[in-house]
């Protein structure tokens, strides 16, 4: 099933706290990502924003305010700052004008009536089961527990009211988590040096993705192209823009970091409950990528590294 369909099996080795392994901290990213990532996909939530006035004949007018709602009002800069690896001009683009058609708060609102309409169209009535409500619980734990200091994503989606019903609630600690994940990605990215393009060029080096689906974030040719120089000149990219050992070594430590830093919220589980979680969210995770919502390449490397 291509990326999302990829292995959940970990790959990171290590320990945190002598509790939960990182491979485990990797494998419940996996899961939890596409039960997330539902947001940009289900046509239930392209019919909640063309029903405000948005353009939906493409997924970017409404990736952009769903998924910066939880900010507030917030500019082109704020939200380019954020999201870090999109073109500041795509950003601005769809940002600019976003809340003039409809505020985050009415946007916050229709996004949680997409994601009920389409966890019920693709669980059925397992949206309201026994099985659900545990594994919602359990995630919620996990994203209650994060910490999100010098996290803005993570702290604006924490600082939400909680949905009432335990499918919403398992939508929403996915969406901290993953966001809280992804907040210390970019920390990781900024250690390692890599700009906002350089990171879709390191990575696009390793084979997490094919350079077209890279470029859909916005940036020129020639933005690209001087990243891949920038890169060649540290030894990390050959001629031909795959990465060298060095650039391999760059990413792996990358992804190492950033799994250390999405750890904590899972120390609140321990190895039990994380067990636990996992055996919960096998089948919900089939039904997301069997739905055919997903597309079967994006940028994020999952099952590739």
């Amino acid at each position: 099933m291509g990326e999302y369909g990829g292995g959940i099996d970990g790959t990171v080795d290590g320990v945190i706290d002598g509790a939960v392994e990182l491979a485990r901290v990797r494998q419940l990213w996996q899961l939890l990502e596409p039960l997330h990532a539902v947001l940009y996909y289900a046509p239930e939530v392209f019919a909640e924003a063309t029903a405000l006035g948005h353009d939906t004949g493409e997924r970017w007018p409404t990736y952009f305010p769903y998924r910066a709602a939880p900010l507030g009002p917030v500019g082109a800069e704020r939200v380019t700052s954020a999201f870090y690896s999109f073109s500041p001009r795509m950003v601005a683009e769809h940002v600019e004008s976003a809340w003039s058609v409809a505020s985050p708060e009415v946007m916050l609102e229709a996004r949680l009536r997409g994601i009920d309409g389409a966890y019920r169209a693709i669980f059925g009535d397992r949206a309201d089961s026994a099985e659900l409500a545990e594994a919602a619980a359990l995630a919620r734990r996990a994203a209650e527990a994060a910490n999100t200091a010098g996290r803005p994503l993570a702290a604006a989606n924490a600082a939400l009211e909680w949905p009432k019903t335990p499918h919403l609630q398992l939508w929403h600690a996915a969406t901290i988590l993953r966001e809280h994940r992804g907040d210390g990605h970019i920390a990781a990215l900024l250690v390692a040096g890599l700009d906002p393009v350089e990171s879709l060029v390191s990575f696009a080096a390793i084979g997490a993705a094919s350079v077209d689906r890279f470029e859909s974030r916005g940036w020129s040719a020639a933005e690209w192209a001087a990243a891949r120089e920038r890169l060649s000149a540290r030894g990390l990219v050959g001629e031909d823009g795959t990465a060298t050992e060095a650039g391999r070594a760059l990413r792996r430590r990358v992804e190492q970091d950033t799994d250390r830093l999405a750890a904590a919220p899972w120390q609140s589980l321990g190895r039990d409950g994380t067990d636990r979680l996992v055996d919960l969210l096998g089948d919900f995770w089939v039904a997301v990528l069997s739905s055919g919502l997903l597309p079967s390449e994006t940028t994020l490397g999952i099952g590739k590294v």
